[in-house]
């Protein structure tokens, strides 16, 4: 049996908008069910983003540390960040995001996993990417601010990581599906049979 997850809206009576931030906002909407009841539902409205999990040619993927004020902690992480340009290719985005928060370069690219992380709240869509053949960037380091001036970024084998998201030591999102995404990938058939860096992705649909 092949599970699919499959489009489908319910129609929005009405629809107002909160609150809007600088990137991110919270929108209510009045939604009729099928049965004709009418349901009130609050949610995060995100612009999307871009994970990457780098993988070097001695098994270890490039991780970094950073503070998290919602959660109030330190999280290890993969790089990622935000769909900051309305139809951006998430596949240069996640070239400048490897870029900003590692300084580092990959020639192959693959789509690892498409995610919403909080279905019930929030309409983000997330593409993980898989970046192997990494290499040093040129160039000046990018100067991180706020928060990702405090960053310490590491390599760590694969397996570690596995370890540590299934003992819940590791709790960021992208870093534990990115990380058992891959690991299932090399148990299975292997990266050359993921999806290409340019398959579609129906969440965010972006220019060829």
């Amino acid at each position: 049996m092949v599970l699919r997850d499959t489009p489908e809206e319910w129609r929005v009576a009405a629809t107002t908008t909160p609150f809007t931030g600088n990137k991110t906002g919270v929108r209510t909407d009045r939604v009729i069910a099928p049965d004709g009841a009418t349901l009130t539902r609050d949610y995060q409205t995100h612009p999307g983003s871009v994970a990457v999990v780098a993988l070097d040619g001695a098994g270890r993927v490039i991780v970094l540390s950073q503070y998290r004020h919602p959660v109030r902690g330190r999280l290890w992480e993969i790089p990622a960040g935000l769909l900051d340009v309305p139809g951006e290719n998430p596949l240069h985005a996640a070239r400048r995001e490897l870029y900003e928060e590692a300084h580092v370069k990959a020639e192959d690219w693959r789509v690892l996993a498409d995610i919403h992380p909080s279905p019930g709240g929030s309409d983000e869509a997330v593409r993980i990417f898989l970046a192997r053949e990494v290499s040093e960037a040129e160039g000046e380091r990018f100067a991180g601010e706020d928060e990702e001036a405090d960053m310490e970024v590491v390599r760590v084998p694969l397996d570690d990581l596995v370890r540590g998201v299934l003992a819940g030591d590791l709790h960021n999102t992208c870093l534990a599906v990115g990380v058992l995404a891959l690991r299932a990938a090399l148990s299975g058939d292997g990266p050359e049979a993921l999806r290409p860096a340019d398959a579609p992705w129906p969440a965010r649909p972006y220019p060829a």
